[in-house]
């Protein structure tokens, strides 16, 4: 099979609407994250599209604990927007620094509050836990919870990024997402560059 066939074969019999809304939340998507390495507020708006629009496509697809973690993502957007347009004087509350050990320690809480919900939606809904969805619970906590870190501007959160992105990419391919699954790729590159970038602004 070749790498073309890999990625679109999954899409034959698609309805064309399903694959539309799905090439605009990879694009959005991905500018998403291109904003957030840039430290640009539009890293959020631009999300919220992208993880609105992912959310429908899981529902259609009943991934409902997907569409959940969706929703919460969208969640955590808008309270990251709310923390990067705060202004104190003339500067901007939320600057780029390293994790305390207190946030530690939340972030650690975040993780396994997140798998554990996401493992609850999956009882709840009765559907089966597979290899795969394990897979997706362990990555949920991460996302979560880098969303949280990047909403306070800790240069962490671009580690949990990478490692969850690394997870997901064969996940999604193996679930058929052959464009999710190259978008996971893209946001691997484009978050090894935003940790490099954070860390000049840092200074370290």
């Amino acid at each position: 099979m070749s790498f073309f066939d890999f990625f679109f074969d999954p899409y034959q019999g698609r309805a064309p609407y399903l694959v539309t809304l799905e090439a605009i939340a990879f694009v959005f998507g991905i500018l998403s994250v291109y904003l957030a390495k840039k430290e640009h507020i539009g890293v959020y708006p631009t999300g919220i599209v992208a993880t609105v629009i992912t959310m429908y496509l899981f529902y259609v697809d009943r991934l409902l604990g997907d569409m959940l973690m969706n929703a919460y993502y969208s969640l955590m957007s808008l309270y990251g927007w709310y923390e990067w347009s705060r202004i104190s004087g003339n500067a901007k509350v939320r600057q780029i620094s390293h994790i305390t050990r207190k946030e530690r320690k939340i972030a650690l809480f975040l993780i396994a509050l997140t798998m554990c919900i996401t493992y609850t939606v999956y009882r709840v809904t009765k559907t089966t836990i597979a290899p795969s969805n394990w897979v997706d619970i362990l990555s949920s906590g991460m996302f979560f919870t880098a969303m949280w870190l990047m909403a306070l501007k800790k240069i962490e959160n671009w580690t949990l990024w990478i490692i969850a992105n690394c997870i997901s990419i064969p996940l999604y391919a193996y679930r058929g997402w052959g464009m999710l699954s190259l978008q996971y790729i893209i946001f691997t590159i484009l978050a090894f560059q935003g940790y490099s970038q954070w860390k000049k602004s840092l200074g370290s």
